[in-house]
């Protein structure tokens, strides 16, 4: 599918330059150093260049364009001074890139498959609300609300309006339906509406069980999720995380990890029974993994003595972008990456229907 870009991409590029040498895009955080050479045990992959720290991008319909927050001076920095993000799309060459947000401090987004609008978190309308910490559980930003617009910020709807924290966004592939995590009064759990932000539902109704990082499968029936207890949040480092799946009206909730370690942020691949997660082999290296819900083998993509976190495939099924962690702090420096996972044979030409004897099922506000 074609996205309609205002202007072609020889024209974007002189504006971009012009932009540059006015000083017109000096807000955007410069990127950081360039990791280590890649893995020979890895895919071909490539790293964007010219775009800012992001460590968290989704594809657009087209493979080619990416949505993500990205390191921005005027944003509302965070809490120990260093900036905020806020919300960009960019080609995976780096060669087209500009903003859809200016105020505020923003969290994930999402394209719709029709390549004309997106979905993403922002707390632009409430930045009189503590700034929070988007990676604490404990401190989440209360002001994040969702947002719909055009590709670049116009025809703004609001879709939320309360002081609860919402993000961790995405759209059914058919478009009809947004899933999100909201967490109310410390308790997180998924909900669901309409595109248009109407017929709120919540999905997930566990206590202990913290419910986040949705996204929909092919059907756009089936959510699939991470979650971790409770119990289990800053006493256990990393975090144990465990991979679900979850029918929209919240009926035939259903296990898929049964190891104690962090397997978090599942995205499924467009084959609908493949997915990609991170999977922390120590706490200071995390990796990406292929995951399989028909119970195969799961497979490592990514080889890399540090941080590799929030992969996505993108539409095709030809390429995965990822973030790999290249400053001198543990979180410091994400950079996006590619990966030519063509060889892997999860792409849409290889769709098959969610099976509802996959995983293991579970009872709602069981601990199990």
């Amino acid at each position: 599918m074609r996205m309609r870009i205002p202007a072609p991409l020889p024209y974007r590029l002189v504006l971009l330059a012009v932009a540059l040498a006015a000083g017109l895009v000096s807000a955007v955080e410069p990127a950081g150093p360039a990791p280590a050479p890649a893995d020979a045990r890895e895919l071909p992959s490539h790293m964007i260049p010219n775009i800012p720290d992001a460590a968290e991008a989704y594809w657009a319909p087209d493979s080619r364009h990416l949505i993500a927050q990205t390191r921005d001076r005027r944003a509302v920095p965070m809490p120990n001074g260093s900036p905020g993000a806020l919300t960009w799309i960019f080609t995976d060459d780096g060669t087209e890139m500009w903003n859809v947000n200016d105020r505020g401090q923003d969290g994930c987004s999402f394209f719709f498959p029709d390549s004309q609008r997106i979905v993403w978190t922002s707390t632009r309308d409430r930045m009189d609300l503590p700034v929070g910490n988007w990676s604490d559980s404990d401190n989440y930003p209360r002001g994040a609300e969702l947002y719909s617009s055009d590709l670049h910020g116009g025809h703004l709807q609001r879709l939320t309006n309360n002081e609860w924290y919402e993000a961790e966004v995405s759209v059914s592939p058919d478009g009809k339906w947004i899933t999100f995590g909201r967490q109310i009064d410390g308790n997180m759990d998924i909900w669901v509406m309409r595109s248009d932000g109407t017929g709120k539902f919540q999905v997930t109704r566990t206590g202990d069980w913290q419910e986040g990082a949705p996204f929909f499968m092919p059907d756009s029936e089936h959510i699939i999720f991470r979650a971790w207890r409770r119990a289990d949040y800053k006493n256990v480092r990393p975090t144990p995380m465990t991979i679900f799946t979850i029918r929209r009206d919240g009926t035939d909730w259903r296990r898929h990890t049964y190891d104690d370690g962090m397997n978090w942020h599942p995205v499924p691949a467009p084959d609908g029974r493949h997915y990609v997660y991170v999977k922390a082999l120590t706490e200071t290296n995390w990796e990406i993994y292929l995951g399989d819900l028909a119970g195969g083998e799961h497979r490592r993509l990514t080889y890399f003595d540090g941080l590799d976190i929030l992969a996505h495939v993108s539409p095709d099924g030809r390429k995965m972008n990822w973030a790999r962690g290249a400053g001198a702090g543990f979180t410091q420096g994400f950079r996006t990456h590619v990966m030519d996972v063509s060889s892997l044979g999860i792409g849409p030409e290889r769709a098959v229907p969610f099976d509802p004897s996959w995983g293991r099922p579970m009872t709602a506000g069981t601990s199990d």
